[in-house]
């Protein structure tokens, strides 16, 4: 048994932006139907729910995201970079146990699921503990290592990928680096040798800074992006986090290897990291998926405040209003970043893919009146209009509850004692 969706306005986003009237079931983790009001029903529903003129639309993807690192939110704020990162992340970072990784990234689940998200690519320490959340939650998870040369290992990454892409239906698991700074070229090349063996796409951070590029510039010649061409770890393609300072010729190897950027615009913002070429990478071609980076960084796990920094810090760089429409934005928060994950089936409503699907409240100011609903989610959009987040046909977040197996007000209690511990260890 499944659930019906009526009375409803749907963005399939299949092959445009074109909203239809009409319902949508579920059967399982499945989308059974989507189309017109039906008057003829033979099925028989666990649940039928009236949207009353609301929307459902593909749930979004956050396409880059540490979870866990919201035991650091507002922890270590208005810093440089380096001392953010080497005084006060990676401290407090040593410090975490696996069970910590637990439940800080179920606190971030909360808040996916508070926003309409439906799947995360998530690169973190302890892929295990991901991968079990994932489960016990119920919500969808692509894992990806940060292995570098401090940590995990080539081996430890070849049994991952073979381990969890056979581990449950709502986990994946992707190849992956933290970054060419911190990672050695014997390293990198062996990574390549694993993409090869498995023909699978790599993903990395990617020219976040100048300081990174110019570094990679200086040790090898070539710019990360390059680099990582030269060595083979391109081949099948892959993406880039954040890639703020791609080259021309960065670009045109992204467009050869059908290579995605994913772009962070939040947290480089406020690390002051810089702006991305998005108008001129759109114009190349070259896809672009959005995450929300940790909430270290950010601090927010909120993918309507994202689309909306995309298009503005865009209009603003180019110093042209009309570049980066809402709905090149609302495609890369909805298909982009399921295509960039490896989520085939998650990726647009229509029958037999999974029901991965967020419901917006219509009915609030910020909406109305109903002149462009795309242009409304973009750019006046919120946090307090997703009503429902469905996942796999299951509904995880409904008009503020929760339905991942725990109390929230447990999850806090438990995130905040574990962080006063952390605080005062040494």
């Amino acid at each position: 048994m499944g659930i019906r969706f009526y009375n409803a306005r749907i963005l399939t986003m299949q092959d445009n932006m074109e909203i239809i009237e009409g319902e949508l079931w579920t059967e399982k983790e499945r989308i059974s139907y989507i189309g017109p009001q039906r008057k003829d029903i033979q099925a028989s529903f666990e649940r039928e729910i009236d949207l009353k003129g609301n929307l459902i639309l593909p749930g979004f993807k956050d396409a880059h995201t540490h979870s866990a690192m919201t035991f650091l939110r507002s922890y270590a704020d208005d810093l440089p970079l380096w001392d953010w990162l080497s005084k006060q992340v990676f401290p407090m970072e040593a410090k975490l146990r696996g069970e910590d990784i637990y439940f800080f990234s179920k606190l971030a689940i909360l808040e996916y699921l508070s926003s309409g998200i439906t799947a995360c690519f998530d690169m973190y320490f302890h892929p295990e503990e991901m991968a079990r959340l994932a489960v016990d939650t119920g919500f969808r998870t692509v894992l990806v290592p940060g292995l570098n040369d401090f940590n995990f290992s080539l081996e430890e990454m070849r049994d991952c990928y073979q381990k969890y892409n056979a581990f449950h239906p709502l986990v994946s698991y992707q190849l992956g680096f933290h970054a060419e700074y911190t990672t050695s070229k014997a390293l990198m090349k062996g990574l390549a040798k694993i993409s090869e063996e498995f023909k699978a796409p790599v993903f990395t951070h990617n020219s976040e800074t100048k300081g990174e590029v110019a570094g990679c510039l200086e040790r090898y010649g070539m710019t990360p992006t390059a680099l990582m061409d030269a060595l083979g770890m391109l081949n099948y393609g892959g993406s880039g986090y954040h890639c703020v300072y791609l080259s021309d010729e960065d670009m045109d190897i992204f467009k050869k290897r059908r290579m995605t950027v994913v772009t962070n615009p939040g947290s480089n913002m406020k690390l002051a990291s810089g702006v991305p070429r998005t108008a001129e990478l759109l114009k190349r071609g070259i896809p672009m998926a959005i995450g929300t980076d940790g909430a270290a960084s950010n601090n927010c796990l909120d993918m309507f405040r994202e689309m909306f920094l995309v298009t503005g810090l865009a209009k603003i760089r180019e110093e042209d209003a009309s570049v980066v429409s809402a709905e090149e934005v609302l495609k890369m928060a909805c298909v982009n970043g399921a295509h960039c994950m490896g989520l085939k089936d998650a990726d647009c409503l229509s029958k037999g893919k999974f029901a991965d699907l967020c419901v917006l409240d219509l009915h609030q100011p910020n909406m109305q009146p109903v002149n462009s609903i795309v242009k409304n989610i973009v750019y006046s959009g919120s946090k307090q209009n997703v009503e429902l987040t469905m996942v796999n046909g299951k509904i995880l977040y409904e008009k503020g509850a929760f339905f991942i197996g725990e109390d929230p007000e447990e999850i806090y209690a438990k995130a905040n004692r574990r962080m006063q511990e952390l605080k005062e260890s040494r």
